[in-house]
């Protein structure tokens, strides 16, 4: 056994014990089991939330789209910090409702503003269906990551088989406590690895970021900066603005700002997230410093570019190491995934079936789920090739459809009906269904648009169509009261 599989799989061993330990001295009820109490302090939920949002996109997708994109790979980094600026407003009366209702999910606060559990349903079922492929993206990542940094002894399947063994059987025994507890651990190793990567990797080939980049300039002209069609300023601009909206909607994220004991937390950790942005530079960096050195990288085989330049530039211990750093990214958002899909299926979807199951039978049935939910996923995983920047980007589009009905709903007085929430979520879910089933692009669907205008992210359109019948439909619906 080599050196890097030793490390990488005492990693995972390591990470398993860690997350079983969590749950010590708390019963595991249904409000600790999601939420940890709601008795997070401010450095736990700065890192159960970078947990979540440094991920194995961080690690492999962000340096996979500099290799393969270019200038556009700059998306990533717009589009956190202005979802941090939001967040600064966003998040506090958000949390003060959620405890004040005593709410455990997503679907639970859209359900109590709006006094519609259908609603609830809806969102859950929205959030269920983008968190797979958010799973996907994670246990693909877990894949590439050992099959390159085990020198090709064990295989993607197996890695992937067993990441999901460990993050099930942790996530069933300690809840999002023995997410939090492993996410302190990844936070402190990536942070590590990235920066080392991205400071020595430019040195060492090329002498310099500057002759790095020359080099690139010199050998792929126009490769710097963002082309005239295609990832150009209107989709870049597009899709930062789609995703920083989309930044806080998966379910995994909005559950997690109950896991806070006062909404203060939220403010410092808008201060200090825009610089944890900064890791995703020396990310870049690495991709960057691969295009000359690991050619030929085509399709979904940009995503090795990370481990592929590692493999050819360091010792099996040390690429072990860079391996566990990356196997943790997928870990612990995975952990944080799977608790959210199980809460919505459990609590919000059969509980509205069976609105008198008690909360420890929920408990029960959500911790049974998860590792169904595992299963599902794995299964998708080992089907598909789509880039790790293509699935994030997939289920983006969904989850952002449920931001204007957030927003209405924190006004003062909100002029959306239940009905409009209802109809402007459903009309924006189906056109991110059809144009992603059909690969229809805003240039196809209206090719008379300027050419400026063709790129824009088809979520977009999706959004823009969801406010439309938001708009109307609570026009048409204000019969009834405003809802709180």
């Amino acid at each position: 056994m080599s050196a890097a599989l030793i490390i990488i799989f005492a990693t995972i061993a390591g990470v398993l014990c860690l997350g079983l330990l969590a749950r010590r001295g708390k019963d595991m009820n249904l409000e600790q089991w999601t939420v940890g109490g709601r008795g997070f302090g401010t450095i736990l939920v700065f890192v159960l939330m970078a947990g979540e949002i440094y991920t194995t996109f961080t690690f492999l997708g962000g340096s996979g789209f500099a290799y393969g994109h270019g200038a556009p790979t700059f998306y990533i980094l717009s589009y956190g910090c202005l979802a941090y600026l939001l967040s600064y407003f966003l998040l506090p009366p958000i949390w003060r409702y959620a405890e004040k209702n005593r709410l455990i999910s997503q679907p639970d606060f859209f359900a109590h503003k709006y006094d519609s559990p259908a609603l609830g349903v809806l969102v859950a079922l929205v959030g269920i269906v983008a968190l797979i492929p958010y799973l996907v993206l994670q246990l693909k990542g877990l894949g590439i990551i050992v099959d390159a940094a085990a020198y090709g002894a064990i295989s993607p399947t197996l890695a992937i088989w067993i990441g999901a063994a460990v993050i099930t059987a942790y996530v069933m025994v300690s809840g999002v406590r023995g997410s939090a507890w492993t996410a302190v651990v990844k936070d402190i190793l990536i942070l590590a690895v990235v920066l080392f990567l991205g400071i020595y990797l430019p040195i060492h080939y090329y002498g310099g970021y500057g002759s790095m980049f020359s080099a690139i300039d010199a050998a792929k002209p126009g490769f710097l900066t963002l082309p005239a069609k295609g990832e150009s300023i209107a989709w870049f601009d597009s899709t930062v603005l789609l995703t920083a909206f989309g930044f806080y909607m998966w379910p995994h994220s909005f559950g997690s700002l109950f896991t806070a004991k006062e909404e203060r937390t939220f403010r410092r950790n808008a201060v200090m997230m825009p610089l944890y942005q900064l890791i995703l530079l020396f990310v870049f960096f690495v991709g960057f410093a691969a295009i000359l050195q690991v050619p030929g990288l085509k399709g979904a085989e940009i995503d090795l570019s990370l481990l592929r330049l590692s493999v050819q530039s360091f010792d099996p211990w040390f690429v072990g190491v860079i391996g566990a750093a990356g196997v943790l990214t997928a870990l612990v958002p995975g952990s944080m995934i799977l608790i959210a899909a199980a809460t919505l299926l459990a609590n919000n979807i059969f509980r509205i079936a069976q609105p008198h199951a008690s909360d420890a039978t929920v408990s029960r049935l959500a911790k049974l789920l998860v590792p169904v939910v595992a299963v599902v996923s794995v299964v998708f995983t080992l089907q598909g090739g789509t880039t790790i920047v293509a699935l994030l980007l997939m289920g983006y589009s969904f989850v952002t459809q449920l931001f204007p009905t957030l927003v209405a709903s924190l006004l003062p007085h909100n002029p959306v009906t239940r009905e409009g929430a209802f109809a402007g979520i459903c009309v924006g879910i189906a056109t991110v269904a059809a144009t992603t089933l059909t690969h229809t692009s805003v240039a196809t669907m209206f090719p008379a648009l300027p050419g400026a205008l063709q790129d824009l992210n088809i979520g977009i359109v999706a959004l823009i169509l969801n406010v439309v019948a938001l708009g109307i439909v609570s026009a048409v619906t204000r019969r009834r009261p405003a809802y709180a």
